[in-house]
Formats: C-alpha cells, sequence, structure tokens
C-alpha cells in the first residue's frame, strides 16, 4: 500500500497477507514484523564464492549457489510429431537434466515437470541459488525438482563496468534458516518488503549508552544485518543487535531484583550459643578450608534483609550437605523453619537419615533423649504412612519441626509451615521451575531464602550465573577420606574385547571384596522409559555383533528362578537401520547374572519397585549382601555406599551430561579409587561421543556444564519455556559474550536504580513487555 508505514508490532499478515503470515507462523513461529526482522540470516554467501558441494550430504535440505555447467533435455518425442495419448501419456517421458558446479564440485538437478520452462531458465553460465533435498540416482548426488533463485547478470558481463562488477560480486547475500516450504530467498523477498516501509520507532537503547559504546542505531542496525553492504556493516549491526538482547534482559532482570527488595525477607542472624553451634562441636570431622568460607558467605547472605538467592556448586561428596544443615541450623536458631527439597524417595530418606545422624539429640526435641537446645527433624514423601505424615504435618505447622525433608510431596497445599526461613534444593536439575517456586511461596508473608545445591547446573543455571542473576558458591575440594574416580569411554561396537575387559574389571572389584554397579537407561517390560528419561544424542549404529549380547557374551539361560525372557541384544537384520530400543534393567541383570558376571550376587532396582522393596535392595546392597545393583537412575542421587567402587553405564550416550557426572559420583565414596566405565555404540565423531570423551576427561562439574551449555544452548533463561514462545536470544551466546553481558548489567543496572520503572524511557519497557511477552507478571512476581 502506498504510503504505509510499518512498525515492528505490526502482525505479518497486515503487511504480507494472510496466506505469507500463517506459513511464517506454522514453520518458524512469527507472527508479527519484529519477529520476522529477528529471524536472522544464517550466513552470508558472496558471489565471488561458491558452495563447496563435496560437503553435501544425502538427505539434508540445502541452500547452495551454483553456475549451470551443462543443461539438456532427456528423452521426448521427435519434433512434428504429436505424442500419444492424453498430454503425453503413452509416449516416452522427457526430463530435464541440470549440471550445476561451484569450481570444485558438481551437482545434478532434475526435472520432470515443467520442462521446456526450466530449460530456458538454465542455459548455461547461468548464475543462481538452487534449494532442495539431496538425493541420489546411480551413485550421483542430486536436487530433484529443486527452487531456485536467479540472481542479476554475472559480473564477467560486459554490460557492467569493471567498478560495478567488483561491487556486484563482493555484494552479501544472506542465507536464511529454511524450509522446504519458507525458502530463504523466499523469505528475502519477504524481509524486503518489510524493509521498503519499515518504521522501527524510538530506539529502546539510551543515547548515552549508545555514544559511550559506540553502537550503532537499531534501525540502521535492523537493515544492515539483513542488507550488508560489507563485512564491517554486519559486525556492527550484530554489535548492536547483541546489545539489544543483553540489555533487554539486563533491565528485566534489574527490574526483578527490584520487585524483590519490595518483598524483604525476614533476616535471620547466626546465634552465637545456638543449635548450630553445638552442631559445629559435635562434628566427628573437621570442616574443610571451604566448607568454611563458603558457610561464612551463605551466614552473612541468610543475616540479610533481602532474600538470598545463591548456588552452591560443589563435586559430588566434596560435603555440600553439611554446608546446607549448618544454613539450616542458623534459621532455626533464628526462630525459622527449613526446607530440603530431594528429587527422589530414596534421596530424601538419605538426607533425613544423614541429617538425624549427624544431629544426634541436637535433633530430637521434645524427647527423653533429646539436648537442652534441640528441634526436630521430620520426613514427607510420597509413600509416607498416613500416622507419620500426620505427624509431620503437625510438626511443621506448629514450628516444633525446625527442619523438613521431603520430595515432591512437600509442595502439596496440606503442608503448611509456622514460618519458612529458608529452602534448601538438592540437584535442581530434577525439578522444574513452577516446582521449585511453589514452595518458596510457602513463606508466611515474606519469601524464604534460597540455596540451590548441585554438582553439575543446567544450562539455565550457568546461564543465570552468567547474567549476574544467580550468586554462585563452590566447593573445589574433597573431603579427607574421598578419593578420585577414572572414567573411560567403553566403545563397543569399535573395540568389543573393550567391553569383555569391562566386565572383569567387575569381576576383579568383587574378588578384591567390594561391590559395582550396572547402570541402565530403562526399566524395561515395554516400560517406555527409564525412572528420568535420559536425553537422546545424535545416533548410534544397528546391531553389529553376531549371536551375542551387549555384554559381549553368548546370550546365556536366565539364573533359576528368572522368567525366560527375549534378550533386546540379539542381533538383528544386517540392513535394519533402525535404532534399537535402550537397554533395560529387567534384561540386563539376568543376562550379566548367567554370562560375565555369573557366580556374584546380582541385584535390581528401579523406580517401580515398592518402597519397601526400594529399602530392602539397598540394605542389602550397603550391607555387602549383593555384589552387583543393576539399576535405572533412581540412584543417580544420594546413595551413599562407600565399599562400591566400580560403575558400569550401558548407552552412556543416552544420558546427559548431568546424569553421566551425578551417576559416577556413586562410586569412589570410600578410600578405594573408583573407576566408571562408560559403554556407548556412538560412533566416534558424534557429538554424543564428544560429551563422552569431554565426562571421561575432566572431573568438574561445572566446567562440564559449560560444555553442556555450549551443546544444547541456554534454552529459556527467563523461565519455563512456553510451546511455539520464540527463544528469548537469537544472535547472544552466552560464554562467547561473557564479557558484553557483564558490560550491559552494569548499564542496566544504573539505569533501573535511577527510573526503576522506566518511565522516562518507554521505548526500553516497550522492548522488555515484548521480549517477555505474555510472561512479564509471572517473570516479576517470581522474583
Amino acid at each position: 500500500m502506498l504510503g504505509h508505514v510499518t512498525t515492528l508490532s505490526d502482525p505479518l499478515a497486515q503487511v504480507l497477507g494472510k496466506k505469507a503470515s500463517d506459513t511464517f507462523e506454522k514453520v518458524f513461529f512469527l507472527r508479527t514484523v519484529g519477529d520476522l526482522l529477528r529471524h536472522y540470516p544464517r550466513r552470508y554467501y558472496t558471489r565471488g564464492e561458491l558452495t563447496p558441494l563435496d560437503s553435501l550430504r544425502e538427505d539434508d535440505h540445502v541452500t547452495v549457489l551454483a553456475k549451470v555447467a551443462t543443461s539438456g533435455v532427456i528423452g521426448g518425442h521427435v519434433p512434428g510429431q504429436r505424442p500419444k495419448g492424453p498430454r503425453g501419456r503413452g509416449g516416452p517421458k522427457q526430463r530435464l537434466e541440470v549440471i550445476v558446479t561451484d569450481g570444485t564440485g558438481k551437482l545434478q538437478l532434475t526435472f520432470f515437470a515443467g520442462v521446456g520452462f526450466h530449460a530456458k531458465q538454465l542455459q548455461q553460465g547461468t548464475l543462481a541459488l538452487f534449494a532442495g533435498t539431496v538425493s541420489s540416482f546411480r551413485g550421483r548426488r542430486q536436487l530433484v525438482h529443486p527452487e531456485y533463485e536467479l540472481l542479476p547478470v554475472s559480473a564477467a558481463d560486459d554490460r557492467l563496468t569493471t567498478e560495478l562488477a567488483e561491487e556486484f560480486a563482493r555484494e552479501l547475500i544472506p542465507v536464511y534458516p529454511a524450509s522446504a516450504k519458507l525458502t530463504s530467498w523466499a523469505i528475502s523477498r519477504h524481509v524486503a518488503e518489510v524493509l521498503e516501509a519499515l518504521d522501527a520507532g524510538e530506539d529502546p537503547l539510551p543515547a548515552e549508552v549508545r555514544e559511550k559504546h559506540g553502537l550503532w542505531p537499531r534501525e540502521l542496525a535492523i537493515r544492515a544485518i539483513h542488507r550488508p553492504t560489507d563485512r564491517e556493516d554486519l559486525r556492527q549491526a550484530r554489535k548492536r543487535l547483541k546489545w539489544d538482547e543483553a540489555f533487554t534482559m539486563q533491565a528485566a532482570l534489574a527490574q526483578r531484583r527490584h520487585a524483590a527488595a519490595a518483598m524483604p525477607a525476614v533476616p535471620r542472624p547466626a546465634v552465637g550459643d545456638g543449635i548450630a553451634a553445638a552442631f559445629d562441636q559435635r562434628l566427628p570431622f573437621s570442616l574443610t578450608e571451604g566448607q568454611r568460607s563458603v558457610g561464612e558467605v551463605i551466614a552473612h547472605d541468610l543475616a540479610c534483609a533481602y532474600p538470598m538467592n545463591r548456588l552452591l556448586q560443589g563435586e559430588v561428596g566434596s560435603g555440600k550437605t553439611v554446608v546446607a544443615v549448618r544454613a539450616m541450623l542458623q534459621v532455626v536458631d533464628a526462630g525459622g523453619q527449613a526446607a530440603l527439597l530431594a528429587p527422589t524417595e530414596v534421596l530424601a530418606q538419605q538426607h533425613y537419615r544423614s541429617i538425624t545422624a549427624l544431629l544426634g539429640e541436637l535433633g530430637e526435641a521434645g524427647q527423653l533423649s533429646g539436648g537442652e537446645r534441640a528441634t526436630r527433624v521430620a520426613l514427607l514423601t510420597g509413600s509416607t504412612g498416613v500416622r507419620a505424615r500426620r505427624s509431620a504435618l503437625s510438626d511443621v505447622f506448629t514450628g516444633d519441626a525446625g527442619i523438613l525433608v521431603g520430595t515432591h510431596a512437600l509442595l502439596e497445599d496440606q503442608v503448611q509451615f509456622a514460618d519458612l526461613g529458608l529452602v534448601v534444593i538438592d540437584e535442581q536439575h530434577r525439578f522444574g521451575v513452577e516446582q521449585r517456586d511453589a514452595l518458596r511461596e510457602k513463606g508466611a508473608g515474606a519469601r524464604p531464602h534460597v540455596l540451590v545445591m548441585t554438582a553439575t547446573p543446567i544450562p539455565r543455571t550457568v546461564a543465570m550465573t552468567v547474567f549476574g542473576d544467580l550468586e554462585v558458591s563452590t566447593l573445589a575440594e574433597l573431603p579427607a577420606g574421598r578419593s578420585p574416580i577414572a572414567t573411560h569411554v567403553v566403545p563397543a561396537v569399535e573395540r568389543p574385547h573393550y567391553l569383555d575387559r569391562a566386565w572383569q574389571r567387575v569381576r576383579e572389584e568383587v574378588a578384591a571384596g567390594r561391590q559395582a554397579y550396572v547402570v541402565c537407561p530403562r526399566i524395561g517390560d515395554e516400560d517406555g522409559g527409564g525412572d528420568d528419561a535420559p536425553e537422546p544424542d545424535d545416533g548410534a549404529p544397528g546391531e553389529s555383533r553376531a549371536k551375542k549380547t551387549r555384554t559381549g557374551a553368548a546370550s546365556p539361560p536366565p539364573p533359576t528362578g528368572t522368567p525366560p525372557r527375549t534378550s533386546r541384544w540379539e542381533e538383528q537384520d544386517d540392513a535394519e537401520d533402525a535404532r534399537r530400543p535402550p537397554l533395560a534393567v529387567l534384561d540386563v541383570a539376568p543376562e550379566l547374572a548367567g554370562g560375565p558376571l555369573a557366580g556374584l550376587r546380582v541385584g535390581i532396582m528401579h523406580g517401580r519397585l515398592v518402597p519397601d522393596e526400594k529399602d530392602r535392595v539397598m540394605t542389602a546392597f550397603a550391607g555387602g549382601e549383593l555384589d552387583v545393583l543393576v539399576s535405572t537412575t533412581v540412584i543417580e542421587v544420594g546413595v551413599d555406599v562407600p565399599n562400591a567402587t566400580a560403575m558400569v553405564i550401558m548407552d552412556a550416550e543416552r544420558f546427559g551430561v548431568s546424569q553421566l557426572h551425578q551417576l559416577r559420583g556413586r562410586v569412589g565414596r570410600g578410600r578405594n579409587p573408583g573407576v566408571c566405565l562408560l559403554v556407548t555404540e556412538a560412533p566416534p565423531a558424534s557429538t554424543a561421543r564428544e560429551r563422552l570423551d569431554a565426562v571421561a576427561a575432566t572431573g568438574d562439574g561445572f566446567q562440564l556444564s559449560r560444555l553442556d551449555l555450549q551443546q544444547r544452548r541456554e534454552g529459556d533463561v527467563l523461565g519455563s519455556a512456553q510451546a511455539g514462545r520464540r527463544s528469548s536470544l537469537k544472535l547472544l551466546r552466552l560464554l562467547a559474550d561473557e564479557d558484553l553481558i557483564a558490560t550491559a548489567r552494569e548499564a542496566a543496572a544504573a539505569l533501573v536504580a535511577a527510573d526503576p520503572k522506566l518511565q522516562a524511557h518507554p521505548a526500553l519497557k516497550e522492548a522488555i513487555d515484548d521480549f517477555l511477552g505474555d510472561r512479564r507478571a509471572e517473570f516479576l512476581d517470581k522474583a
């Protein structure tokens, strides 16, 4: 429409029409002009460069820049003769075969329809962009009926002056993330249509910030990233638009911190002669220097009138629980209560037993054995009996229980605290944002302090620490008596004998009087998943060893008393490409007991066992009555058997970095060194194999979490992702742009401190509203 001005908030349907806008929404969830203009090119071509065609892989959907080398029509009727049948049915079929080249490789294009039209378009020497799915015919790579965009006259055309030819060759051609329904050049055309009438409005970045950091105006940057004249234009555009993302995010976080200050926490200062002091005196071991220094920082935070929000990161076995207990007792001494939220019943019970054992008489208030200064510790899980549950709820409601340990059961409405002052969340990657917030909301009027404990922070948590929205304390040293864990990758496909050696190593550990775990991704019996669904990898090959189980031994008969099963590890047809199901506890255990580990006492553990059976199995394993425990990830956290020194993780590529790091922390918890063997079928060059190699190379959980962030991206840093919601960050990379993010935080914090409601910065407020969308109120409420 002549004279029409387009704004960033305009619906795409208003600018591009309903058909195009519906396609953008369906394929990329883009609804507004701003959404489309934030769909940035993923790379740029220059006409002086040609795409390396020899790098194309079959089944890839690709966009290539190439020149027509030859073009010819194959088949068809003799000129002057009418084809047989309607529309030529019954006569020989025509097809157009075009060979394009980039100077290093060739690619065939095949057309079966519109042959005459395409033959005229794609004559020798024509330069064009082609898009389609790579297939193969008679050993040659080809695109069948590719879409294409002819480029203007070539730089060699004598109608162009030398100067224009050089400019033409240097021009950057944007290539967008595309699909079969939306090609890169179709997106480019729509972007051009939008840019022609664009009025980007007031710049959300204050002029003083732009001037101080040498940033372009927003509209200029938007135009330049889609239509750069040279690489310097592109660099300046990316720099400015990265700043938009970082500054908007930091301003939103600064507003959230300001909102949190308006809902202060109750200070919980340390008491010199309280339960916490008595606890320190009765500890049977000396605190590490790290535990003391981190404890002092947390004690200071708890004494403040605003909520603590701290991440306690420490290797498995570094003593995080003792630090948390000391913090909880400080809150109890100050008249408050503390809740410890654990992801599984096994871990909750382990914490309860550990805390009550450490406290002794200090945790037996109201009992004859209780000390003069004491509190109570209550346990609440899904399997807690009616009578015990009623007692725990009563003690928590009256305040008689200073510490409540539990699972998701703590989130129920019936759980009411007298004065909740501290929430401790163990292994936060096992909880959703909503679950963690639900417990935090149980504070009576004031927000409780929050302490999150983890060995390997999830990518979103690392992102929040980079953005400065989460304070971090780290326990770097292991307590006395803990041994290091050696981790090795066992490539079962390339080196089957390595798997045989793995089982031999397990037998050696047992022969030396020690114990071992074998971990599988699934329970079995067509359960469809394990206790905690592992993360998929980028593909494992099919079966490769005829008539051998995945343990590397011939399929044994099941042990006495075990019902016969069909092994999931047996050889499949060589032609079968389908990926096999993950290995299962109920399949692996009998095969090991009758094969590589025959003669050893093998038990099983998984989430479908009733609580009493879980306790019986764990008690038997901890007591040395079992040599090997075949389990799902139910043992991932909280299981403490110092005599267990070996772990074999089957299908290790199907687990995430955090899970692998947590799992191997179950061994080496005593004075004997531990060994963790990661059995995998992932190809050597795959992302999954790189992940396993990284886990084997380091025991640093925070380093592994940064690797996880590099591979998986940060997700939605602001909160739980919503289906169909665009990602928060487009250009910003948290690890690569840490310095920029820190600088933006300082600038945003200063601005929000001077203008908390952004009344003098309406464009920035609008940008934050657009960034958060319908999550704004929820985001600020969960400060």
